[in-house]
């Protein structure tokens, strides 16, 4: 235990004055106050996995430009119609512990998987539980050979559910598995601090970083405080207050985006949010307003449920996405609305032949550490009172909204959704599907979708994905916003990645060379 302390010593002294690449060691501060054990597979917090991601590795791995390429697997085929994909893995893989890889460790670790997400009796199905979506069946047909038999989705995003870690077949309900990536694990107190060290094993060149420590923080401010302090190296951060620190000559700054996508969700089953009114609606939001003046820059303005710039997001559609009071207001004009009494409210006649006013309850969320939402919902509120809708904004907790969302009890409401790696929002779209909370409905999109699910190409997937956009953006049931980001605080440069994604936010610290 004494050189444990005395090697967390030396390198909390290695900070430097000046902004450097990486030598030898890091100490990276992050926020974990949950994980009592390291277990790879039933990961529960998110900055542990960045950690687990330099200790374990997958059949695939999603690369700079959004496209899945071989980790473990050296290739892959798959039948015409996608109902059954063979992995073949790379040759002379061994585990921390000297063990050989084989096609039985993968099986284990993906039926391991599976099991708890097919689990009813389970109330936490697991982080990597969409794998369940993809694979009706896993087995080896030898020991360098996967084989993969899809069930209700037999097309090219499976490549993206096959990011899971693999550990030995005998351990997958093990602590501390030995994994196959460029680190292995030397030492974990929970809640204080984990040091790895490089994994002699590897099967590829030996990383120039040797050892890092990561300290554990029950908070965000803590993890932000601790860089201030000169604590550690580095630190990952959602807050917004960490867009104050800027690159310069003791210090970078590394952004990079999260799979949280911000909406603005409007229930299409309301009498007032018509079509016209929907667009009308899209037609006023500034998201460039609010992204300045709220979130301090810390996202990634969208117009569609994928990150722009990557294959998948379909940049021809910009024109149905600008800034136009005057088409707004032609929209509501067309859908029955006016100002009869000229009190700069929207009003018509109902059914009944009763006066009602264009009056939408908005609801919102606020998340722990990041109580920005209810601004960002008071300036969309503004920017809908200059065309004349008129809001009633109620701040509450997620349990409310997720009730009210369910039960359709609302007009619009500020949200974020999780996104996951597959590049697939069927689950707000189709209709019926758990996170369509707009009642939007749509034969045409649910049937895209499903064509979308028969796709074992990426040209073909990418057009149905495109196609799939053009519906959205001509229906508008409800407004994409920005991605969030976060920042990568640092005194030292580690990597060269491009796209610095959540999840795996030390990606490319193993081949970093100065």
């Amino acid at each position: 235990m004494k050189t444990i302390l005395l090697t967390l010593t030396l390198l909390m002294l290695c900070t430097s004055s000046l902004a450097s690449n990486v030598e030898n060691s890091l100490v990276i501060g992050i926020q974990s106050a949950k994980t009592q054990t390291i277990r790879p597979l039933l990961p529960e917090e998110r900055d542990m996995l960045s950690l687990y991601d330099l200790m374990y590795e997958s059949l695939i791995y999603v690369d700079d430009d959004y496209n899945p390429q071989g980790k473990l697997a050296q290739s892959w085929e798959s039948s015409s119609n996608g109902k059954t994909w063979t992995f073949y893995l790379r040759p002379a893989v061994t585990f921390s512990d000297g063990s050989p890889l084989t096609a039985q460790d993968v099986v284990a670790s993906a039926q391991y998987i599976l099991d708890r997400a097919n689990d009813e009796s389970t109330t936490d199905s697991g982080f990597y539980a969409n794998l369940k979506y993809f694979i009706s069946s896993i087995s080896a047909s030898n020991d360098s050979t996967v084989v993969v038999r899809t069930s209700k989705r037999p097309c090219f995003g499976l490549l993206y559910a096959m990011t899971f870690p693999v550990v030995p077949a005998a351990l997958v309900d093990s602590d501390n598995p030995p994994g196959t990536g460029p680190y292995q694990l030397n030492t974990f107190v929970a809640g204080d601090y984990a040091w790895l060290q490089a994994n002699p094993h590897w099967w590829q060149a030996q990383p120039q970083v040797q050892e890092i420590m990561f300290s554990f923080h029950e908070t965000q401010k803590a993890v932000v405080e601790s860089y201030e302090y000169a604590r550690v190296d580095t630190v990952f951060s959602r807050s917004i207050a960490s867009a104050q620190y800027k690159s310069g000559t003791s210090s970078l700054s590394i952004s990079y985006r999260t799979n949280q996508l911000e909406c603005l969700l409007m229930n299409n089953s309301a009498s007032e949010l018509t079509k016209e009114v929907r667009q009308a609606i899209r037609y006023v939001v500034d998201k460039s307003k609010i992204i300045s003046n709220v979130y301090s820059g810390m996202v990634t303005a969208t117009d569609l449920p994928f990150y722009p710039g990557t294959w998948t997001y379909n940049d021809s559609l910009s024109s149905y996405f600008t800034l136009n009071q005057q088409e707004a207001k032609r929209l509501l004009q067309e859908a029955g609305w006016g100002d009869s009494d000229e009190d700069g409210i929207l009003d018509r006649l109902n059914s009944e032949g009763k006066l009602v006013r264009l009056h939408l309850r908005f609801y919102v969320y606020e998340e722990p550490e990041n109580d920005v939402r209810l601004e960002a919902a008071n300036q969309i509120a503004d920017m809908l009172a200059a065309i004349g809708i008129d809001t009633t904004i109620e701040a509450m907790t997620l349990p409310n909204l997720t009730e009210r969302l369910n039960a359709g009890s609302y007009d619009l409401a500020l949200v974020a959704f999780a996104m996951d790696k597959v590049p697939d929002p069927g689950f707000m779209l189709m209709r019926g599907n758990s996170g369509n909370y707009t009642r939007y409905r749509s034969e045409e999109i649910t049937n895209m979708f499903e064509d979308l699910r028969t796709q074992t190409t990426q040209t073909g997937y990418q057009q149905v994905l495109w196609r799939i956009q053009s519906r959205f953006a001509e229906d508008c049931p409800f407004l994409c916003l920005y991605w969030r980001m976060g920042n990568i605080l640092t005194r030292y440069m580690f990597t060269t990645a491009r796209d610095v994604r959540e999840y795996e936010l030390l990606r490319g610290i193993e081949t970093f060379h100065p």
